[in-house]
């Protein structure tokens, strides 16, 4: 062996080693952890990058669908124009602070707690019912069962309910910027209302969030909790099983990879947002009422709370706002968001 030993020594010596200095080293690495983070937190990175783009596109909508619900106008036009004449384009966009950062950072939170969800109501029915909804949605030429619409739904239920108590102040804090104006010009109203309502008059989402606590103390940051939780659990469960069920079905009909197939997830996105907004607009509308009613009053008054009336006409007004509004939101955002995810998985791995 002393003979091969000599010989590896030899060649060793006749062709140099190429040794990267450390500091090169370390650089490399720090190069490359940015792409590692990403890789593995792809969902909440496509989720928050999505949502800043879709909240901002679609936010004038928003705003006028919060006007009709809690002031009567004649229709559509006459909410916008109304609007422009009072408050000019700037109306439109009253509030877009708050939910530019609280829907981001929630829509984060809600679609990691769908992801994780889904796989372990996943898991346990296949354990306990001997049925995988991913397994069966993942196959070509599959169609929606009530197994998958139940996991999908019970998931999407478990990322509402779960982002609530984050979500409703900054909710509270939008609706107060929103119809601070028309709470401030509102006729006949009670003298010490109206003192109230005129010191929410053009404040920032920092001091709407400081006077609400003034009037209502730290509990009124949490003002009409119960009939958030309510709307939230059960739209984003609908939410998430009209998505998946409508993308399953789009890419069953056309015979395409979900990933490969864009219209499906465009389409299937703009039908989650309008189907969830039909079914439980009542509830949005009863709270969006209560939580403007309640803006009006001081800590300790009792907040009368509408009743939740299916079916009503004025239950439902700007409904088609609202639909048009939650189309356009969702069709940007799952369009964005599966598109980033598709380019973040597409990342090449480190050695």
């Amino acid at each position: 062996m002393p003979a091969e030993s000599g010989q590896q020594n030899v060649t060793t010596a006749s062709v140099p080693t190429r040794i990267m200095p450390p500091l090169q080293q370390h650089h490399n690495l720090n190069k490359e952890e940015p792409r590692r983070w990403i890789k593995r937190y792809r969902t909440e990175a496509a989720a928050s990058a999505a949502s800043v783009l879709s909240t901002i596109t679609a936010f004038p909508l928003d705003s006028v669908k919060t006007r009709m619900q809690t002031y009567p106008y004649d229709g559509f036009l006459h909410c916008v124009r109304t609007t422009h004449n009072a408050e000019g384009m700037r109306g439109f966009f009253r509030g877009v602070t708050a939910p530019l950062a609280s829907v981001t950072f929630v829509r984060t939170i809600s679609f990691s707690i769908y992801q994780r969800s889904k796989y372990v109501y996943s898991d346990w029915m296949a354990k306990n019912v001997g049925f995988n909804p991913l397994e069966h949605v993942n196959k070509s030429g599959t169609y929606p069962t009530l197994g998958t619409i139940a996991c999908f739904g019970v998931a999407g239920a478990t990322a509402g309910s779960g982002i609530t108590l984050v979500s409703c102040p900054f909710e509270l804090t939008k609706l107060s910027a929103q119809v601070s104006v028309l709470m401030a010009k509102q006729k006949n109203a009670d003298p010490k209302k109206q003192a109230i309502a005129l010191s929410y008059h053009n404040k920032g989402t920092i001091k709407t969030l400081a006077n609400i606590v003034k009037h209502r103390g730290f509990a009124g940051m949490y003002t009409g909790l119960n009939l958030h939780l309510l709307r939230d659990t059960l739209g984003t469960g609908i939410y998430f099983a009209t998505y998946e069920s409508s993308k399953q079905l789009l890419t069953t009909f056309s015979g395409t990879d979900a990933h490969k197939n864009p219209v499906a997830v465009l389409v299937a996105g703009a039908m989650c947002g309008i189907v969830s907004w039909a079914m439980i607009y009542p509830i949005d509308s009863v709270k969006s009422i209560y939580q403007r009613n309640a803006l009006m009053y001081s800590k300790g008054q009792k907040v009368p709370i509408p009743k939740i009336r299916f079916f009503r006409r004025d239950m439902y007004r700007g409904l088609a706002v609202s639909m048009g509004r939650s189309a356009a939101v969702n069709a940007v955002f799952f369009s964005t968001f599966e598109f980033l995810k598709k380019r973040i998985n597409a990342l090449k791995d480190t050695p």
